[in-house]
């Protein structure tokens, strides 16, 4: 009726974690998709692990031309992953005003703290949240802990709202076009 397929969301509720929602991002179709691509977004920027690339495998059926279809997904995903990096930028600043968090994570085995530090402080100092920007368009790269990492180092939500979602949709777009270019080769 509305285009969402319930049994392959039942199917990919028996997936582990968080698995279940990357199989519904790749398998709703309709309007409600882009509902679940902005949840999935929002999720990726805070919480879940793995890539925000799978957004562009929706099979999201809307009448649309290709490109249309595209452009929304782009544009929906962005808007999501700016919403989930402002959350993840106030839990980042809440967390720069926590001792005990900071040194628990220095303290951990990988130092997550010095070696995000050091990488985004050459990054902040250098391109500022152009830097953040760019660090983002990078496909393939989970980028919660670029977020974090950022979200502790900065203080304006809005640019970093903006930078987020500029990230976002250069990532989207850097992955079509080596999709594309990889498929022409084929």
């Amino acid at each position: 009726m509305f285009g969402f397929p319930t049994l392959a969301l039942l199917d990919g509720l028996a997936l582990g974690s968080f698995e279940w929602l990357e199989h519904a991002v790749e398998t709703t179709t309709g309007w409600v998709g882009l509902a679940i691509i902005f949840a999935y977004s929002f999720l990726i920027a805070f919480a879940l692990p793995g890539v925000s690339e799978v957004v562009l495998a929706a099979p999201l059926d809307l009448g649309l031309t290709q490109a249309e279809r595209l452009t929304l997904i782009i544009l929906v995903s962005a808007v999501g992953k700016a919403a989930g990096s402002v959350f993840a930028f106030h839990i980042g600043q809440e967390a720069k005003e926590s001792g005990p968090v900071i040194r628990f994570l220095r303290r951990s085995r990988f130092d997550v703290v010095e070696w995000s530090e050091n990488k985004t402080l050459q990054l902040a100092r250098k391109w500022g949240y152009v830097g953040m920007a760019l660090a983002l368009s990078v496909p393939f790269f989970p980028d919660t802990l670029s977020i974090y990492a950022f979200a502790v180092l900065e203080e304006d939500y809005v640019k970093f709202a903006l930078a987020t979602f500029a990230g976002s949709v250069g990532r989207l777009l850097v992955t079509i076009f080596l999709v594309g270019s990889t498929v022409a080769f084929l």
